[in-house]
């Protein structure tokens, strides 16, 4: 598997992985590529991998910078993390998750957030904060990892890209 930054020939396959990662989640609103594609237009993909296998894109991951209330800079967004169903469990999720937070770290960031599932971010070291909020999100599933001792207080708000539905 080799984990590298997005390239332009790329955006397609993207497209797809990301549509067939979440096409039977329950919880999912079945948005999560429109959500990469409007990150992409407004320049705020931050940090944008793909995993690869034999020359196939079969997993992706966006971080992006988020708004926090007590104007705390540095902070980025996970999400989404996508791997095609007939590649999940296979650690590529969590390879992808791991080389984007060591990217954040070396361009200076100072923390990452995200709404996920609790027994899978907790495994890689999120914790809830209950000082750190995202409004309409309920805490056990709203995670932050800082990277240094330092934790903002108040409320996120993901860029707007994360409301396109299409």
């Amino acid at each position: 598997m080799i984990i590298r930054n997005e390239t332009h020939s790329d955006i397609e396959a993207i497209t797809n992985v990301t549509a067939a990662a979440f096409r039977d989640l329950a919880i999912s609103h079945h948005t999560e590529q429109f959500i990469v594609r409007a990150l992409r237009e407004a320049n705020a993909l931050t940090v944008s991998l793909v995993a690869e296998i034999d020359g196939q894109v079969v997993g992706h991951i966006a971080f992006s910078p988020v708004a926090i209330s007590d104007s705390a800079a540095g902070w980025y967004g996970l999400g989404p993390v996508s791997v095609l169903p007939e590649y999940q469990k296979r650690g590529i999720g969590k390879a992808l998750i791991s080389e984007g937070l060591f990217l954040l770290k070396k361009l200076g960031g100072r923390g990452c957030v995200l709404v996920g599932h609790p027994d899978y971010y907790k495994k890689l070291g999120f914790r809830n904060f209950p000082e750190l909020g995202c409004e309409g999100v309920p805490p056990e599933v709203f995670f932050a990892l800082p990277f240094t001792a330092e934790v903002p207080r108040g409320m996120v708000r993901f860029h707007d890209g994360f409301s396109a539905q299409g």
